[in-house]
């Protein structure tokens, strides 16, 4: 099973750990603040879950950033060499309320998250929901919560797809970065907070 890092613990990040935690699944939560504030997380997501810092969350196999659009680029400056480590991108270019969207201009918000993060095989998963529903359980109404994805590297999609479904979520690949990630973009994307489900088996 890889290593798994998380960094940001805000509404999804949290929401991430405690998934991980709900199947005993090893990972490593950080945050700008410093392990010692993340007590209250680790206590209830579980055993697997444990603080650590900036650097020791990047250094997993698979690492999730979840961390406000404004200061996203700050916490994955410094880092140690991606070297081909998977990050999964949970962010979107937005800011909290009343404030307007960030402007991208135009672009996919993952392929600027590449830049910031550069030989690192980015895949964008995990944003689409509201974080109540990442906190759910992943079945619901006969069958699984729905994940979608997207990335440009094939095999990092694949150990993505993996996580999804061990979690209890059925994964659905919608395809590139440049393509597939504006889908589930916020703002704009058509499949942004639909709460979708993949029934497992017929209705009776």
């Amino acid at each position: 099973m890889p290593s798994i890092g998380i960094i940001g613990t805000g509404m999804i990040g949290g929401a991430i750990a405690l998934r991980l935690g709900s199947k005993g699944i090893a990972a490593t939560v950080a945050n700008s603040r410093g392990p010692e504030t993340l007590a209250e997380l680790v206590a209830k997501a579980g055993p697997s879950i444990t603080a650590g810092t900036r650097e020791e969350a990047a250094s997993k196999d698979i690492v999730f950033v979840s961390v406000n659009w404004p200061k996203l680029k700050g916490a994955l400056t410094g880092l140690p060499d991606w070297n081909g480590r998977i990050l999964v991108d949970t962010n979107n270019p937005m800011q909290r309320p009343p404030l307007p969207a960030i402007d991208v201009g135009g672009r996919a918000s993952t392929a600027i998250v590449e830049e910031w993060a550069p030989r690192a095989r980015v895949v964008k998963a995990f944003n689409h929901h509201y974080f109540m529903n990442l906190e759910k359980s992943p079945d619901a109404d006969g069958g699984r919560r729905l994940l979608f994805y997207a990335g440009d590297d094939a095999n990092a999609k694949a150990e993505v797809a993996k996580l999804i479904d061990r979690l209890g979520f059925f994964g659905l690949d919608l395809g590139d970065v440049e393509h597939g990630s504006r889908l589930f973009q916020s703002p704009g994307g058509s499949l942004i907070a639909h709460d979708f489900v993949k029934i497992d088996s017929p209705l009776p």
